[in-house]
């Protein structure tokens, strides 16, 4: 199904713009931003994976190595590094991704969830991709966007009030404001 494997579409560079809660169900989600452009990207994630991006993000260090910690100070003693993650394609409303790994210059590529793949990626500071298709399929744009294009479409305004629903729905209050106070303080590294 082309869920693993050799990336071949064009890929968006992205950032991570927040942790969200979906107050009715209490689920979360990860809103990635395309960093060209005023798109953005929803993945429901779980409460664990959530609480671990925002902890990086917000710069709160847990008294204990949390998972993701753990993987990445493994990744530092066995010198891996993590050169990218890409959220690769959705099917059937789940969203798949892969770590780019190197390792003594050999290349490695591993299956992972979406939230495993971001969490790493804010830890150890790598750039976060998404496929075109991807993007193209389940991004969407604010809709101070669509009011000053004036020239709404059907499919495209029934996906935009999916997503205004969310967003009004959701309530985070413990996340940074300034873009320069997410990822650590240095921002994307290149590799």
């Amino acid at each position: 199904m082309g869920h693993g494997g050799r990336i071949t579409d064009e890929l968006i560079e992205v950032t991570v713009d927040s942790i969200r809660v979906h107050m009715p169900t209490g689920q979360h989600v990860v809103i990635l931003k395309e960093k060209q452009a005023d798109r953005y990207l929803p993945i429901w994630i779980g409460v664990f994976e959530a609480n671990a991006i925002a902890l990086k993000i917000t710069g709160v260090a847990p008294e204990r190595p949390i998972t993701h910690d753990l993987m990445a100070a493994t990744f530092g003693e066995l010198r891996i590094n993590l050169n990218r993650i890409v959220v690769t394609s959705l099917d059937n409303e789940v969203f798949f991704a892969r770590l780019f790994l190197q390792q003594d210059g050999r290349e490695i590529d591993i299956d992972a969830r979406p939230s495993d793949a971001i969490a790493l990626a804010v830890r150890l500071e790598c750039p976060i991709f998404v496929a075109t298709d991807v993007l193209d399929r389940a991004g969407v744009i604010p809709e101070k966007e669509e009011e000053e294009q004036a020239g709404g479409g059907g499919v495209d305004e029934d996906r935009l009030a999916v997503f205004r629903d969310l967003v009004n729905s959701l309530d985070l209050p413990d996340l940074p404001d300034e873009p320069g106070s997410r990822g650590g303080g240095q921002g994307p590294s290149s590799s």
